[in-house]
């Protein structure tokens, strides 16, 4: 008679993180809906394409256990300006385990060593990353509702906008370079697939003064990136963009634009939060903050 060897339940701090691939995006996805996140599709599809996943394969072999996601920014073909984290998202029967902080300290130690970095934070996640050297250094606020229109005369309509054409888009590259301050080409580029609409404003010479995107998530159209000169332009943007569609809007606008968040509350926008904007390495965002409203999304800095 052989004896069983007693089974040992396997150490959570074991499992080997891997990069992610576009294969993974249905287990992403799985992910974010078991820790009460929408699902996001459209979203993953776009991280994992312009970006790079991290994760670990469940224990019990059901999905994904942790992941996250990275992207970075700079010039083609040289050492990233600039690392985004988002994403970070562990599995609600292994929360509270070690997980998150193992993949956090790889990712930031291991793999992005050396480059500045920045991401969103929740408050429950905001201690950890404390731990991990970040700083808080801004917020975003997330705003959702359906948008309300004003039908009175306003300083808005002295900003025109119109849809972008494939003309458009190496203008675009080279406003949003300037006011991000570093390169995010293959981001940006991906935005006439991505977005249902793309707008553009210009001054009476021609130039480009702004641009806007209007992309579907889930229930939702999320209107991001926003570039403008000013609260005027962006408000246009967001008119033009909100014109478009019946599904409720959701945007996230930098804390410091209080003018633009009263003016979309008042147009039906409610808060549904306020997350901070963390760095590390940097004392800063670089760029323009005055002429960057709000992000693609949170999850790509």
């Amino acid at each position: 008679m052989i004896q069983a060897e007693a089974v040992t339940a396997p150490d959570l701090t074991d499992p080997p993180i891997r990069s992610l691939a576009l294969k993974d995006l249905r287990n992403c996805a799985d992910l974010s809906e078991d820790r009460g996140w929408p699902r996001e599709d459209h979203k993953w599809g776009l991280l994992l394409a312009a970006g790079d996943g991290y994760g670990m394969d469940a224990p019990d072999g059901e999905g994904l256990a942790a992941v996250c996601v990275v992207t970075r920014y700079g010039r083609p073909h040289a050492d990233p300006e600039l690392a985004a984290i988002g994403m970070v998202l562990v599995a609600e029967r292994y929360a509270r385990q070690g997980l998150g902080r193992r993949l956090m300290t790889y990712v930031c130690d291991d793999i992005l060593k050396g480059i500045p970095l920045t991401l969103h934070a929740t408050p429950f996640g905001q201690p950890l990353y404390e731990d991990l050297g970040f700083d808080t250094v801004g917020g975003a606020e997330m705003l959702q509702g359906s948008f309300r229109s004003d039908s009175s005369p306003s300083g808005a309509e002295a900003a025109p906008v119109r849809r972008a054409t494939a003309d458009d888009l190496p203008r675009i590259v080279r406003l949003d370079t300037e006011v991000f301050g570093t390169d995010r080409t293959h981001m940006i580029t991906r935005l006439p697939a991505f977005a249902d609409r793309l707008f553009v404003s210009e001054d009476e010479s021609g130039e480009l003064t702004g641009y806007a995107a209007l992309w579907p998530n889930m229930e939702t159209h999320v209107i991001g990136p926003l570039v403008a000169q000013d609260t005027v332009t962006a408000q246009a943007l967001v008119t033009a963009l909100a014109a478009t569609t019946e599904r409720p809007l959701r945007t996230d606008v930098d804390v410091r634009h209080e003018e633009l968040r009263a003016w979309l509350k008042g147009r039906n926008l409610g808060s549904l939060g306020v997350s901070a904007v963390m760095t590390r390495d940097l004392p800063t965002p670089p760029g323009d903050w005055t002429r960057r409203w709000a992000p693609i999304t949170v999850a790509a800095g």
